[in-house]
């Protein structure tokens, strides 16, 4: 949480996401393999709970009233149109940098996910990487017109490596029209 000088506070979306006990080890040789599978999805499952909170908080999606949900063990972002969305008005298109920032959005946060899932490392270290994750190269390739009630995104992690990871990622709108794709890499 950030206190700004005029009083007002903010959750920043990279503090506070994890605690040692939610997120114990689950390596235990004296637990039968199910019981590990079962523990091992409830910390996926309070990790991915945490970090949808934390962006859903954040200023600029929050300004962009883009909304991120964790759903069927991964997450999605979803983005109502809007008129102050539109790029091209003569034909009621969503502005590019408004998918671009869907894809990038989602791209991120399924990378931090990610992390948590391969559970590499100590908590302390995963949470390190996760509070660096930063953008370094996008690419959006706009596949047809940004037209419908909504708009979905989604992201799969395709490389992970010691100091980043590549990120695929697609946006469809309401009727399952695929409208961007992208790709994305991120360092941390």
């Amino acid at each position: 949480m950030t206190t700004h000088t005029d009083g007002t506070e903010t959750i920043d979306e990279h503090s506070d996401l994890m605690n040692e006990e939610e997120f114990s080890s689950v390596m235990d040789d004296n637990k039968p393999a199910s019981a590990m599978d079962e523990h091992e999805s409830r910390r996926l499952d309070i990790a991915g709970q945490r970090l949808v909170d934390a962006f859903n908080h954040s200023p600029y999606l929050s300004f962009n009233q883009m909304k991120m949900c964790f759903e069927d063990d991964t997450i999605r972002c979803y983005l109502d149109a809007r008129d102050e969305l539109i790029g091209n008005v003569n034909f009621n298109i969503l502005h590019g940098g408004v998918a671009a920032t869907m894809l990038d959005s989602v791209g991120g946060i399924v990378a931090m996910l990610e992390i948590y899932r391969r559970n590499q490392g100590e908590l302390s270290e995963q949470v390190k990487k996760i509070s660096r994750l930063a953008t370094v190269d996008l690419r959006i390739d706009y596949i047809a017109p940004g037209t419908g009630k909504q708009f979905i995104a989604s992201a799969e992690v395709i490389r992970m490596g010691r100091k980043g990871c590549t990120s695929r990622m697609q946006m469809v709108n309401d009727e399952g029209k695929l409208i961007a794709v992208g790709i994305a890499s991120f360092a941390f």
